[in-house]
């Protein structure tokens, strides 16, 4: 026996989500987790008997449904669903999941188009923070193809335009949770300088040259040296004590793996991407580079680039005097340059766009083994 689950499995920037309509799936169970967790095959490194896709970019969950709320579409519930861990994390957003959101909303007749261009307000549930989209929608139709490329993706899609309003305290509740611009983390080979940092997702955004790493490092590279590693962990620990998500840095996996976001920062120079294109120290203003769930990301998550931008707005941060006030910021990652868009209201950051690209690969119905814990 098992249990039939409507989903659509879409690309979003970098990542890819099985996208679901929330009362559909909590109308079939009481067990949320145990369901998403058997669907995607968790837990298991391959997750050989379901559909998540074994890497942090492609184990991922999008919950949406229509809003009953003034000025917003759509309600976004963001699930990062363990591999090895039979653990689902709800405490953060994915910028790259969000990209979705807006398209599905349209394709499914959620939202009525309004000429060439629609926007679509979405609510992120798990920080409570909207997202202004604009979604293609040309002669007034839904539509799942378009002509924009971004770094990262082989192939054009139709072009998103999100903006993160107000990204600030997202989870905390502060853009600066210690009230620190500059923080030191304790690592074994020494205190590394770090920003800390709430807007998008919390995020710890370290100084690289600390600790030897000058932001052109590929995730092969990092992920096969255990003592970096290791030492990228400490430091990560020590931010989550600092910024109160975990109540000490012993306890920081087990309250989540997820947040804070781990990067570091570097100035640009001359590198190579994952693809082995060359990107030019001139191309971008600052290096960075970003750990998901414990391993290396391909590319950046939007929300840890909402996050150097932040940073970037904000006085005496670890981010260097060349990469403020850039409109864009250009960020180079393992996949290429991101740019990065802001506006600012009576001095303070209001709005962080990002452009970047979605498509719907494929309507399903998961069949969900029964044995799985459904209520």
């Amino acid at each position: 026996m098992s249990i039939a689950v409507p989903a659509v499995l879409m690309r979003g920037g970098t990542s890819k989500c099985w996208t679901f309509d929330l009362r559909e799936l909590d109308g079939l169970t009481d067990d949320r987790d145990g369901l998403l967790l058997r669907a995607y095959g968790s837990p298991d490194l391959r997750q050989v008997d379901g559909v998540g896709g074994a890497t942090s970019t492609t184990s991922k969950a999008a919950l949406l449904a229509p809003s009953q709320r003034d000025g917003v579409h759509v309600e976004y519930t963001f699930a990062q669903i363990g591999i090895a861990e039979a653990k689902v994390d709800w405490s953060n957003n994915c910028g790259n999941c969000a990209t979705v959101v807006g398209l599905y909303a349209v394709q499914q007749g959620w939202v009525a188009p309004t000429g060439d261009l629609t926007r679509v307000m979405v609510l992120n549930t798990n920080t409570g923070k909207l997202i202004a989209q604009d979604v293609p929608t040309p002669g007034g139709h839904p539509t799942n193809e378009g002509e924009v490329r971004i770094d990262g993706v082989p192939f054009p899609g139709p072009g998103i335009r999100m903006g993160f309003v107000r990204p600030q305290g997202a989870v905390t509740g502060r853009l600066l949770p210690t009230g620190r611009a500059v923080d030191h983390l304790d690592t074994e080979r020494g205190p590394v300088r770090a920003t800390l940092v709430d807007a998008g997702n919390p995020s710890a955004l370290l100084w690289g040259p600390d600790l030897g790493l000058d932001g052109t490092e590929l995730p092969a590279r990092v992920d096969g040296d255990t003592d970096l590693l290791r030492v990228l962990d400490q430091a990560r620990a020590h931010a989550s004590e600092l910024m109160g998500i975990a109540p000490d840095r012993a306890r920081a996996a087990e309250v989540s793996r997820a947040i804070p976001k781990l990067a570091w920062l570097a100035p640009s120079t001359d590198q190579r991407t994952l693809s082995g294109e060359a990107v030019r120290a001139d191309e971008a203003d600052v290096s960075a580079r970003m750990l998901s769930m414990g391993r290396t990301h391909p590319a950046l998550a939007v929300t840890v680039s909402v996050a150097v931008a932040a940073a970037a707005a904000t006085p005496g941060t670890v981010l260097p005097e060349s990469a403020r006030h850039r409109d864009p910021l250009r960020l180079s990652t393992p996949s290429g340059v991101l740019p990065l868009w802001t506006s600012s209201e009576d001095g303070e950051l209001d709005t962080v766009f990002v452009l970047r690209n979605a498509r719907r690969l494929a309507t399903a119905t998961l069949d969900v083994p029964t044995s799985a814990a459904l209520g």
